[in-house]
């Protein structure tokens, strides 16, 4: 194996069948020793959190392959918190999409003028880069393809696998009584036809889950999803 990228919370590596793996770590991002998903730095050490978040994203991957929803998983070792993946090429330097459904985070940040705390959104998308210099700014459609970061085609492929992707998700909490907030997810091109394909993780890191009105941290998440 080859380190080829060191990340907030994993580690990525080149195998030599063409695939790589990704070694989940037990950093979550976050600050002054809070969690925060949304968040750009790494603020806290939880134990086992690799593990969890691998176990739970191994766990939605499969059900989405099950729903022939395009995902880069190829297989998981939980016991050393590793997965294989398909190589996927990012758009530009890196997007995030993010589907709403309660308005919290830097959402409500951002547009706390109009939106009022927990409202509902009807799951909206949105889009920013991954620019942590310039704290991850939200981007348009238009300016995506203007920038040719990808066309205004594959914004509507994209954004319609984040509704179907996160509407899965969202199911699947809502059958252990949780409800889900916010995920956010990432997607690359895969194969030679350049397939539009959700890559990284699902895990209790990149989303905000609420149960009877209180928030989950992602290794409770884990616990209630696939260990019950």
């Amino acid at each position: 194996m080859e380190l080829i990228y060191q990340g907030k919370t994993k580690d990525v590596y080149s195998l030599k069948d063409g695939n790589y793996l990704l070694k989940f770590k037990d950093d979550v991002t976050g600050e002054d020793g809070v969690f925060d998903p949304g968040a750009n730095t790494v603020g806290l050490q939880m134990e086992g959190a690799g593990q969890a978040g691998l176990r739970l994203t191994k766990y939605f991957f499969e059900i989405l392959q099950a729903n022939d929803l395009p995902t880069h998983y190829v297989d998981a070792d939980i016991d050393k918190a590793e997965m294989i993946v398909q190589p996927a090429k990012m758009f530009g330097k890196g997007l995030e999409v993010i589907c709403r459904y309660r308005a919290v985070g830097s959402f409500l940040r951002r547009y706390g003028m109009y939106a009022e705390e927990g409202q509902s959104l009807d799951g909206f998308v949105e889009v920013t880069l991954k620019d942590d210099d310039r704290q991850d700014p939200p981007i348009s459609a238009d300016a995506l393809d203007m920038l040719g970061i990808l066309s205004l085609e594959e914004y509507e492929e994209m954004k319609d696998l984040t509704i179907k992707i996160s509407g899965i998700v969202k199911d699947e909490l809502a059958k252990k009584g949780i409800e889900l907030f916010d995920i956010k997810l990432e997607f690359g091109r895969t194969g030679k036809d350049k397939k539009i394909t959700l890559i990284d993780e699902i895990s209790g890191g990149n989303m905000r889950a609420y149960k009877d009105g209180v928030y989950i941290e992602p290794l409770e998440l884990e616990r209630l999803i696939v260990s019950e």
